[in-house]
């Protein structure tokens, strides 16, 4: 059972990374998120820095299928969201879906990917995690 539900959890948390980088930022199937990274960092580096940002993020979900370095891997995403979040929270909060509340369910996603991977209860084998 805990391999499905392990799989289940890995697909997810991929599919966030996957969904977001490629439908919201790549294809822009709404201009809310360039218009968060231009509040952020200016109208000149709007639509760069969100195309950047949605390949990243699509090879996040990529990498974190694929299952390399899983405890690194779910460190850092919990480090990006948590700064992601802040910045949107303090630059652009009227652009958010949710506004002030999208916070709060950026760390419901940390607190998810802390469980998911940290918890004796999911206890994760990886390949590569065991090498290091």
């Amino acid at each position: 059972m805990k391999p499905k539900i392990n799989n289940l959890f890995t697909f997810l948390i991929a599919l966030v990374w996957i969904i977001s980088g490629l439908l919201f930022k790549i294809l822009m199937i709404t201009p809310r998120h360039q218009l968060i990274v231009s509040e952020i960092l200016g109208s000149q580096y709007g639509e760069i820095f969100t195309l950047a940002i949605g390949v990243s993020e699509v090879t996040l979900g990529i990498w974190i299928l694929l299952g390399f370095y899983q405890k690194w891997t779910a460190l850092f995403q919990m480090l990006l969201i948590a700064i992601m979040n802040v910045l949107e929270f303090i630059l652009a909060s009227e652009l958010l879906l949710w506004g002030r509340w999208n916070i709060f369910f950026a760390g419901m996603f940390i607190l998810f990917i802390y469980r998911f991977q940290f918890s004796p209860y999911l206890k994760i084998s990886s390949k590569v995690d065991s090498n290091v």
